[in-house]
């Protein structure tokens, strides 16, 4: 895996290219790959903070995140996602260290509470995240709140 280099910053400090970029990846993943249809465009990335993961001039990484009171009553990270050219490297791992380091320096150390895909459980566990509540289907995938304390 070649170096990612880390943006963090508010939607309206996207250029119109990195939006293009992240808006192609999350549907390139979460609609095509995963065969699911859904609305990605769910009016919530204007409150985010963007994490962005560039290597070699092409977006490889990147994750939302919002402040407490935003998705949950806690801070979140969602839209997780790496392309399929870095998976296996351990981009995963970092981005998701990343997304935590940013959150926690932005809006200070909390507790952070994501609904992972139910497959994902023992990925996020890795990142001190345990289950919390039950199961629950998300357009038709199996997904499970899971909650890192502060």
């Amino acid at each position: 895996m070649s170096v990612i280099t880390w943006r963090f910053v508010p939607f309206d400090a996207l250029t119109s290219r990195e939006l293009y970029e992240l808006l192609q990846l999350r549907s390139e993943v979460f609609v095509v790959e995963q065969a699911c249809v859904f609305q990605d465009m769910d009016g919530a990335d204007t409150q985010a903070m963007h994490l962005l993961g560039t290597a070699e001039g092409r977006l490889a990484a990147y994750a939302r995140c919002f402040a407490a009171g935003v998705k949950f009553a806690e801070a979140s990270i969602g839209r997780v996602v790496t392309r399929d050219a870095v998976r296996g490297s351990g981009a995963g791992h970092v981005l998701m260290k990343q997304a935590i380091a940013c959150l926690t320096q932005y809006w200070g150390p909390q507790a952070i509470r994501i609904g992972a895909q139910a497959r994902l459980e023992p990925f996020y566990r890795q990142h001190g995240f345990t289950a919390s509540g039950a199961p629950y289907s998300e357009d038709g995938i199996p997904h499970i709140e899971m909650l890192r304390p502060a």
